[in-house]
């Protein structure tokens, strides 16, 4: 099989200054209401990517629980392997890959915590199999089995069969506060349109048209 073979062009529309909006919030929201609208499969999965205190860099894919003006949310486990390289290093990038719509988005900012009150209604807000399942996985661990995993679970139905489960103390979310957002639209014979917002001193927003 050979790799360089596979191409193709990318047909799916264009993109001028003159279609953006002033705001890259407000332009992200625009592309990922068309990207739900084209009922793309896990249209607010997003990659994740950190560097750990060795200077490794790592990605994992996480889903896009809020966006606004504040930034972008997404929960975990603060002992997980993001979370522990996010304390070393709170700047992180992450990746929109709407490859059915020809299109991408790259986010660089840094990473605050959620207050406990925002972490706490998202988390009564999930599956109750889902907050169990929080409770259970001491993240990015070793395990000998799975099956030592699902008798976790089974314990933590039995200690919580009744009322709500309660948030841990070792969960919770991050907000990425961006510095700077990038909106990639293929074009024909690679001539892609590529423009990024930088967030300037006063907060507001320049934007530069980049090469392909």
């Amino acid at each position: 099989m050979h790799y360089e073979d596979f191409r193709r062009e990318y047909l799916a529309g264009g993109l001028n200054r003159d279609m953006l909006d002033p705001c890259p919030v407000q332009q992200f929201q625009l592309w990922l209401g068309q990207a739900v609208d084209a009922k793309l499969r896990d249209p607010t999965a997003m990659v994740l990517a950190t560097v750990d205190e060795q200077g490794l860099p790592w990605q994992r894919i996480v889903l896009l629980k809020d966006v606004s003006a504040k930034g972008f949310v997404f929960y975990t486990n603060y002992g997980s392997a993001k979370a522990q390289a996010i304390s070393h290093n709170p700047r992180v990038s992450l990746l929109f890959p709407w490859n059915t719509l020809d299109r991408q988005v790259i986010v660089g900012g840094t990473t605050e915590k959620m207050s406990v009150v925002e972490s706490t209604r998202y988390f009564l807000s999930r599956p109750r199999e889902s907050q169990l399942a929080a409770w259970a996985s001491h993240q990015s661990r070793p395990i000998s089995a799975r099956a030592l995993l699902e008798k976790q679970v089974l314990v933590l139905k039995n200690k919580f069969s009744e009322g709500q489960v309660p948030m841990p103390d070792f969960w919770g979310g991050y907000r990425v506060v961006p510095e700077r957002i990038e909106f990639w639209q293929g074009g024909s014979h690679r001539l892609h349109d590529r423009f990024l917002y930088t967030r300037g001193a006063g907060n507001e927003w320049q934007i530069e048209q980049l090469q392909p």
